[in-house]
């Protein structure tokens, strides 16, 4: 019983709430970026394997084929590794910022890197299915009007497109924040690499000199719970979305 009181009076300590905060901030922050980053750069994927059809365009289709493919069949985690390896980091990110050491800014960079190239291939392939969704008589009208191609993209077909994957964007950004508990195998800190850190000090914060299975316990639990708040209410979000367009979907009495 003293074991879990000790356990518990961590999880109470004002120092230790505002260390896994700062780490629930840094996850947010990186699950973020990475999706924003990830959706631009997932978007010119999906729009490079639909509509890059002919003469030497087919280079740039099956260039985006192979990076989809590779990166979205193979872990995360690999990659996280082969990113802290061979990912080299930016002159500003070589000094101190955001409360972090220089080394951990680089290490914040190169796993970010690897999260983004990661997810980016799995939305390349919900963008397409979202451009695939758009009438090809959307086209059409949209050179009727004297659009061009990139304006008949940015004006007619993307918004349609992305209007269609709203709820399964959604579910992506939750399995975003759920993967970045994989940066904490380099040292990040985000929230589950910030929980470790605790869990290799218990002993000083516990009120004995041992760190207990009760010390695994709690801390993990409390992160459990943080990831399950946060993606819990982004599952709702993605369900009232969904409830709302089957609302839309069905047709009113009377109309024809």
């Amino acid at each position: 019983m003293e074991n879990i009181q000790g356990s518990l009076s961590m999880i109470k300590n004002p120092a230790i709430l505002v260390f896994i905060l700062k780490g629930v901030a840094f996850t947010l922050i990186i699950s973020v970026a990475a999706v924003l980053i990830s959706i631009l750069w997932g978007s010119v994927l999906a729009m490079l394997r639909n509509y890059c059809n002919s003469g030497m365009a087919r280079v740039l289709k099956w260039i985006s084929v192979v990076y989809i493919e590779v990166f979205r069949n193979t872990p995360l985690l690999f990659w996280i590794f082969i990113c802290l390896v061979f990912c080299p980091s930016p002159a500003f990110m070589d000094r101190p910022m955001f409360g972090l050491s220089s080394v951990n800014n680089k290490l914040l960079f190169k796993a970010a890197m690897a999260l983004i190239l990661y997810t980016s291939g799995v939305i390349a392939e919900i963008v397409r299915s979202g451009l695939n969704s758009v009438a090809d008589g959307q086209f059409e009208a949209g050179h009727s009007q004297g659009f061009h191609m990139v304006q008949i993209m940015c004006y007619i077909v993307l918004p349609q497109a992305f209007r269609a994957i709203i709820p399964t964007l959604l579910s992506q950004i939750i399995t975003t924040i759920k993967d970045s508990s994989f940066l904490a195998n380099v040292a990040v800190i985000e929230l589950m690499a910030r929980t470790k850190q605790i869990l290799s000090a218990a002993n000083r914060y516990n009120g004995s000199n041992a760190i207990h299975v009760s010390d695994v316990f709690i801390l993990f639990g409390l992160a459990a719970v943080i990831y399950f708040v946060i993606n819990f209410s982004l599952s709702v979000t993605v369900r009232k979305i969904q409830k709302r367009r089957e609302k839309q979907a069905v047709v009113r009495p009377g109309a024809d």
